[in-house]
């Protein structure tokens, strides 16, 4: 007699097949629940603020709208009002000076430290804490000793300059002539910023394996050649961080220039962020302001783009 088996039930397959296809949604849906708090996070103190400021960039903002609530839209009159303004376009100009000039100074110093310190001898890791002091000393106590030393009657430097006979009499005027004001500035915010690019390019050199110069050596290479083929090519990933936040820390600054000459000698130190706080804080047109915070935000957005499409490129071509 022949038995003939049954097949198993449809019902088992299909709900197994159920169950698998709702396991990536699963996963899916935790992945998102562990994102969400991040994600509300940057939406409500960073999307909010942001999108509210492109709004008020819109709106006849002033001090009367705190109380009565009224924000009427006056189309572009504010971005008329500000690009027609002189003062801003000095203070996008000084803007580009001020972060260039700082930027070039700041890594070239902090290469050659980090290449000088890459070197191990006797006291390096006390010297190295003590050139981090700049760096630790909050921005506004920095300014306002930089001020005291640039000072042109009573000031350090100019002092140190007349004794050896590199000043003359009435000394140099380092915060109040408007062709010096600025040069001025870019070189405290060098002596500022030297410490942080040191470090992080310090910890990138060590990194470096140590084969490479060996075998440069075999072959040859002198000092020159060695840094130009193997220390820049591999330390370009942190060259590229460095300039990056460098950039994004330098093009709004506004506590060094304010503690140090408030914009002056004759707007000579104007900058994107002081002409906001201006605008803002000292003539309460708030929709200016706003005009000129979107600027650097466009700004820092179009940096921001360039690096990500650049760091993309050299991504491809390392693939």
């Amino acid at each position: 007699m022949t038995t003939i088996t049954s097949p198993a039930p449809a019902s088992g397959t299909a709900k197994a097949k159920s169950a698998a296809g709702r396991a990536p949604m699963r996963r899916g849906l935790l992945r998102w629940l562990f994102v969400a708090p991040a994600l509300a996070y940057m939406a409500l103190f960073f999307g909010y603020p942001l999108v509210r400021n492109v709004v008020m960039s819109f709106q006849h903002y002033t001090p009367k709208t705190y109380f009565t609530g009224e924000a009427p839209f006056n189309g572009l009159d504010n971005w008329r009002a500000v690009f027609a303004n002189e003062l801003f376009t000095d203070a996008l100009w000084h803007t580009a000076l001020f972060t260039v000039g700082s930027l070039l100074g700041q890594f070239t110093v902090g290469l050659a430290l980090a290449v000088f310190f890459s070197r191990r001898f006797r006291l390096s890791g006390f010297v190295r804490a003590i050139l981090l002091l700049p760096w630790l000393v909050p921005m506004v106590v920095s300014a306002v000793v930089w001020r005291r030393i640039l000072d042109q009657d009573h000031g350090m430097l100019n002092t140190a300059l007349h004794a050896v006979g590199l000043a003359p009499q009435d000394g140099v005027p380092w915060l109040s002539s408007p062709g010096v004001a600025l040069l001025s500035a870019v070189l405290v915010n060098i002596w500022i910023g030297i410490p942080f690019n040191m470090v992080i390019l310090y910890g990138g050199l060590q990194e470096i394996p140590r084969d490479l110069y060996e075998a440069a050596s075999l072959d040859g290479s002198g000092p020159w050649r060695t840094f130009r083929s193997i220390t820049l090519p591999m330390l370009r990933p942190v060259i590229t961080v460095v300039l990056v936040l460098g950039f994004m820390s330098t093009v709004k600054i506004l506590d060094l220039i304010l503690a140090l000459t408030s914009g002056g000698p004759a707007d000579a130190t104007q900058t994107l962020g002081t002409v906001t706080y201006q605008l803002s804080f000292l003539q309460l047109d708030f929709g200016q302001g706003a005009v000129v915070g979107n600027v650097l935000i466009l700004i820092s957005a179009v940096f921001a783009v360039l690096y990500l499409r650049a760091n993309r490129a050299d991504f491809g071509k390392g693939k």
